[in-house]
């Protein structure tokens, strides 16, 4: 395996890793064992928290409402989106993370009624504007296939707890941005499904809820590491959310280790 993305495993990491792993722990199979309503309920959270990061507007009410099949007023746009992630994450549980293939047809899902490449990596130059400052310039369009490939073979031999290594994932996607719209979602998206490889408590966290909640952070972490050409910064700001999100589920809630 020759790609090895640069990170630095640090003693808050590693605390936050056993913290993380401790609350698991104490929910273990019986947080699984939750109402039908309570997975749909947590499952809106996460499809508001996700595309409200990118920008759309419509309610945890509405999307409810989507959800349920009702008509409601909103952008084509914004609708689209709704519709594609209740989709794509509704198949999340089908996917394999380290299936090139998996993440494509998600990306198909997520974007179907969007974008007409939707199911394909893109083919043009992108960046990543902050009003009309460049912030990031990705690698170009004929080398995102083999980037991915090398990202996707070093997350199936990483030897790095999942908590570790689906937050390199999800930053090193973002550098790559292999698609031409709905990275954003789907780095989230496929975090998720890595997490979920390693818990299945994962598929009913509304991690992406949390993340919205920090938004600000969440980007200035991204840039962080970014500067810094090693997503370390990230993965500590990422293990925050989660164990977070965790504590979320416990009746008796208690201080992070690590503040947001």
């Amino acid at each position: 395996m020759s790609y090895q993305p640069p990170f630095t495993i640090t003693t808050d990491i590693v605390n936050l890793v056993a913290e993380i792993s401790e609350q698991v722990g104490r929910l273990n199979a019986r947080a699984l064992d939750v109402s039908p309503q309570l997975r749909k309920q947590n499952r809106i959270k996460t499809i508001t928290g996700t595309l409200a990061i990118e920008g759309n507007s419509l309610t945890e009410e509405q999307i409810t409402a989507i959800v349920e099949g009702k008509r409601v007023l909103g952008s084509v746009r914004e609708l689209a989106e709704v519709k594609g992630a209740i989709a794509a994450y509704d198949a999340l549980p089908t996917f394999k993370p380290y299936s090139i293939q998996d993440l494509l047809a998600a990306h198909g899902l997520m974007m179907a009624d969007i974008l007409t490449t939707a199911g394909a990596f893109r083919n043009k130059a992108v960046g990543i504007h902050k009003g009309n400052v460049v912030h990031h310039v990705a690698p170009p369009a004929h080398q995102v296939s083999g980037l991915m490939a090398e990202l996707t073979l070093w997350l199936k031999h990483a030897k790095d707890h999942p908590l570790i290594t689906s937050s390199v994932f999800h930053y090193e996607f973002e550098f790559i941005h292999p698609f031409s719209d709905g990275n954003g979602r789907m780095r989230r998206l496929w975090q998720t499904l890595i997490l979920a490889q390693w818990h299945p408590l994962f598929l009913s966290l509304p991690l992406e809820s949390v993340i919205k909640e920090h938004q600000q952070q969440y980007y200035q972490a991204l840039e962080q590491a970014d500067q810094q050409a090693d997503s370390t910064p990230f993965i500590q700001f990422m293990l925050s959310v989660i164990a977070q999100t965790l504590m979320q589920k416990r009746p008796c809630k208690t201080p992070l280790l690590t503040p947001l």
